[in-house]
């Protein structure tokens, strides 16, 4: 089945700012068949607003990211990849 090949990766970064400027280097990066979706994930038990990650997340249908390549670009932001 197709759908089983089907994968999504989240790349977490530390504030929306990251976020937004790994989402541009994404669209230069990478043909990508929809935007990047960016999420704010607030951290559990954090009151604070500022204390919150943002998530870029990429749908990947056809397996055609490189995950090492993803990995690379959120580094550079202080970020990671998790793959969904």
């Amino acid at each position: 089945m197709n759908d089983a090949q089907h994968l999504r990766h989240v790349l977490v970064l530390p504030d929306r700012d990251a976020a937004e400027e790994v989402a541009e280097a994404l669209a230069e990066r990478f043909r990508l068949a929809e935007e990047p979706q960016l999420v704010r994930d607030a951290l559990a038990g954090e009151d604070d607003a500022e204390d919150a990650q943002w998530l870029v997340v990429v749908e990947d249908p056809d397996a055609a990211h490189d995950p090492a390549q993803l990995d690379g670009l959120a580094a550079e932001y202080e970020g990671w990849r998790e793959a969904e």
